[in-house]
């Protein structure tokens, strides 16, 4: 990772300026990139992550449930990129659901997948026994998130009052716990929710041994100042009750701020952050799990290997019916896809330089090759030779002038990147001249 070093006004370590550019091999990349975003950084602790995209996710309206082996496969893929924990569906829906969380539950038993599976349920028998049951059957230790509604507009929308959230918060808990399952005690809408009701309820799901609680943004309500202000209440309130109790943060993206507000979670302290693959889920969906792994990977705080993730954003696009918009930071079509002259002729002059890193840092705040993608040069009118040369290169044709020249005409005529069978029509034009 780039370090933050005692780097002058040109961003370079002092070891490196004078250096860069002459003739002595290349540099490493601390030499030539100064990262603020690690100056003055504390260290922090890291965070586990937790997938929700078969449970929250595929609950978005133009989402497709993804098909049994589809659903293994994200699963295989998830496990493989280091998530920690995944939501396999709320086998209180009905039969389809206890069959896909069974199905689910001895994957990862048989496959001995590196990775703990959960289960929503609201907190009501009904939706707890299923999961106490599969379980038992399996012999695969399910965590139970048992949730409930706690803000003042959801109360008076239900009907419902502390008393009756209380006995429910007790009673859901308890029945988890009491068939040895761990169980985290999730508040829905908990940023708009008031603080007097969510100390009545965590005290009383901690007293019956909730092992977390999971602070949620059920509406993408909250800021970055909410988030903290949330997060330092409960932990406070934990270490006045004086247990160890865990803290999750699962967050939406309604206001666009899913992403910035799982990391700001992880800042003030969260033990477990939930997301989605792409960020599918309810209306605009929740955090984006793919680009929260990515973070965490460039600040040194995943140990997984992320070179697979690409390949599970495709799946979880193909799956769900969701797609991948071309600008999708990382993973879109377009993340390491350039067809500017400049930013080409730079790209290729690290290539040439004989160092992969080089081309997938100088134009990129992202390493490509991190996460099982490349640096891609098309040729559009606003290309130059370079991007021309170079995609003659990388297919073994040779750039006489006349094709060159051909390309060229044919691209600054264009409003866009030319396809792969338009330039090879140039070409060909201008074999027949």
């Amino acid at each position: 990772m780039p370090r933050a070093g005692s780097g002058g006004p040109s961003g370079l370590s002092t070891s490196a300026q004078g250096e860069v550019g002459m003739d002595k091999g290349v540099p490493e990349e601390h030499e030539v990139v100064y990262d603020w975003n690690l100056h003055g950084r504390a260290p922090e602790r890291r965070v586990r992550l937790m997938d929700e995209t078969l449970r929250d996710g595929i609950q978005g309206p133009s989402v497709v449930d993804p098909t049994a082996e589809q659903k293994r496969q994200i699963v295989r893929l998830l496990a493989a990129t280091g998530v920690h924990h995944t939501d396999i569906g709320l086998p209180g829906a009905g039969p389809r659901a206890v069959a896909d969380v069974t199905m689910l539950a001895e994957l990862i038993r048989d496959e001995r997948l590196p990775i703990v599976p959960c289960c929503a349920a609201r907190t009501i028998a009904a939706d707890i026994e299923p999961i106490l049951r599969i379980s038992e059957k399996t012999g695969v230790e399910i965590e139970v998130m048992a949730f409930l509604g706690a803000s003042p507009i959801r109360l008076y929308t239900e009907g419902w009052d502390e008393a009756l959230l209380e006995t429910r918060t007790r009673a859901a808990v308890r029945l988890a716990k009491s068939a040895g399952l761990p169980c985290t005690f999730v508040t829905e809408d908990t940023t708009r929710s008031h603080p007097a009701t969510l100390r009545r309820l965590f005290v009383a799901a901690i007293e019956e041994g909730a092992d977390g609680l999971c602070l949620c943004d059920t509406v993408g309500h909250s800021d970055e100042v909410g988030v903290v202000s949330l997060i330092r209440f409960t932990r406070e309130l934990i270490r006045g009750l004086g247990t160890a109790t865990r803290i999750d943060w699962h967050g939406h993206s309604d206001r666009g701020l899913g992403l910035s507000n799982a990391l700001a979670a992880k800042h003030a302290g969260v033990d477990r952050v939930h997301g989605c693959v792409l960020g599918v889920g309810e209306r605009v969906g929740n955090t984006q799990l793919d680009l929260l792994m990515v973070n965490l990977k460039l600040a040194g705080q995943h140990d997984g290997d992320l070179s697979r993730l690409g390949e599970l954003v495709d799946l979880v696009g193909r799956a769900t019916g969701m797609g991948i918009p071309v600008n999708y930071p990382v993973f879109g079509q377009d993340a390491f896809r350039t067809g500017t002259g400049v930013h080409a002729a730079a790209v290729i002059k690290a290539i040439n330089k004989g160092a992969d890193w080089l081309a997938d840092r100088v134009y990129s705040g992202v390493p490509a090759s991190w996460f099982g993608r490349r640096q891609e040069i098309e040729i559009g009118h606003m290309a130059g030779d370079s991007n021309i040369l170079f995609w003659l290169k990388q297919r073994g044709i040779e750039a006489d002038p006349a094709v060159v020249a051909a390309i060229r005409e044919r691209a600054k005529a264009s409003n866009r990147v030319l396809t792969e069978a338009e330039v090879r029509a140039a070409i060909a034009s201008a074999a027949v001249v």
